[in-house]
């Protein structure tokens, strides 16, 4: 057996074994320079706790249960100012989760369509992408939310608030959107769990067939699912309330509003991260061989299908590991809503600092924080790799 480095040096079994293929040919150098790295960083640190102590500052995280005496407009969870830091730090975490979620979504679709669009027969249409692109992409982000913040400002009254769809109002104190009140919904969780248990279950057992469904089996395989979810929403008593906001005279009632600055920063992100992703799609389409889309027209597949089954499959080799880093930054540059008044974890953090003094510690805070949402995102689209490699759909 060699080891990792291609030293063909063959490595026995055991935990010195173990430890040569780790660690490679020298073991003990590698050993003694991530010693001297800790040591330094020992150092840094006991230099950093001997000058809080004589500014008279204690190092610790009791600041994480003391009330915050802030109020936060915009909330997943209830808050009020005499939460704890903590509290508020989960609310900020919360909001960086739903605007890097629906940012992520968002983004995604709008740029596949771009870069699918951009590859287009249309020459019209392929210059106006590349021009959006190239517009997009050389402007700054920073400059581009401080854009679109002001034309939220812009937007009208109230009372003049602009019905930009039946039920969706755009105005100076955000957008106002249709939303579906869901009455003893507690059983949807449960609901959620089965049917993903059914999905694994049905996966399992197609791939043990020893050839695919034919159009009718896929069929009513599929419509299994929605039959149990209105089966068990009927037998639950689980209703459903469509929520739409109405205009009034000095307000608009029902349904969900998005602030000024959620729809700022969230529209920046998914307009600049756009851009991206088109650019990674555009380049994984033409990755791909001529001689597959003439195969495919020699069988006589149409374009899309073309598109479908041959070409994207092969293309995601390339669209993967663009995309994980896509959406990688758009999760760390929700820290960007700090500058338009959005209350993410970096802004709520911030904020924590200035009442406290405690600002190492909330930096570690922070950084656990961000750290705790990056890592599962990348090990996830690592698993996805690791799957795309194993059907051989991209190199291992």
């Amino acid at each position: 057996m060699a080891d990792s480095f291609g030293s063909g040096v063959p490595v026995k079994p055991g935990g010195w074994g173990r430890f040569r293929l780790w660690w490679g040919d020298n073991p003990y150098t590698q050993i003694f320079l991530i010693a001297g790295f800790f040591l330094i960083l020992a150092i840094l640190g006991n230099n950093v706790l001997n000058s809080m102590h004589r500014l008279g500052v204690s190092p610790g995280l009791e600041f994480l249960w003391q009330p915050a005496s802030f109020d936060i407009t915009e909330t997943l969870i209830s808050f009020a100012s005499s939460d704890t830091f903590g509290r508020a730090i989960l609310v900020g975490l919360l909001n960086t989760l739903k605007l890097a979620f629906l940012g992520c979504i968002f983004a995604t679709i709008l740029g596949v369509s771009l870069g699918v669009a951009r590859l287009s027969g249309n020459l019209l249409l392929s210059r106006l992408v590349q021009g959006y692109v190239e517009l997009i992409r050389n402007t700054p982000l920073t400059l581009q939310l401080f854009f679109w913040i002001a034309t939220t400002r812009a937007l009208p009254e109230i009372r003049q608030a602009f019905e930009l769809l039946p039920g969706v109002y755009l105005s100076g104190r955000g957008i106002f959107l249709p939303w579906l009140e869901i009455g003893n919904g507690q059983s949807l969780w449960l609901l959620f769990a089965v049917l993903i248990l059914l999905a694994f279950a049905a996966k399992i057992i197609l791939r043990r067939l020893q050839r695919p469904l034919a159009l009718p089996g896929l069929l009513v395989v599929l419509a299994i699912f929605p039959a149990i979810a209105a089966i068990w929403i009927w037998f639950a008593g689980v209703t459903f309330t469509p929520d739409l906001p109405v205009l009034g005279k000095f307000n608009i009632n029902g349904g969900v509003t998005w602030t000024p600055e959620f729809a700022t920063i969230l529209t920046g992100l998914t307009i600049y991260y756009a851009a991206s992703i088109s650019e990674s799609v555009r380049s994984g389409i033409q990755s791909v061989g001529i001689g597959q889309w003439e195969a495919g027209r020699a069988i006589g597949l149409p374009r899309g299908r073309i598109m479908r089954l041959i070409v994207m499959p092969q293309a995601m080799r390339v669209i993967t590991p663009l995309m994980t880093s896509s959406y990688l930054d758009l999760t760390k540059d929700t820290t960007l809503g700090l500058l338009i008044g959005f209350a993410e974890v970096t802004g709520i953090i911030k904020t924590s600092i200035n009442n406290t003094g405690n600002a190492v510690e909330a930096i570690l805070v922070l950084l656990v924080v961000f750290l705790s949402v990056s890592l599962p995102v990348s090990f996830l689209i690592n698993l996805y790799n690791r799957r795309l490699a194993a059907r051989g759909i991209i190199a291992k």
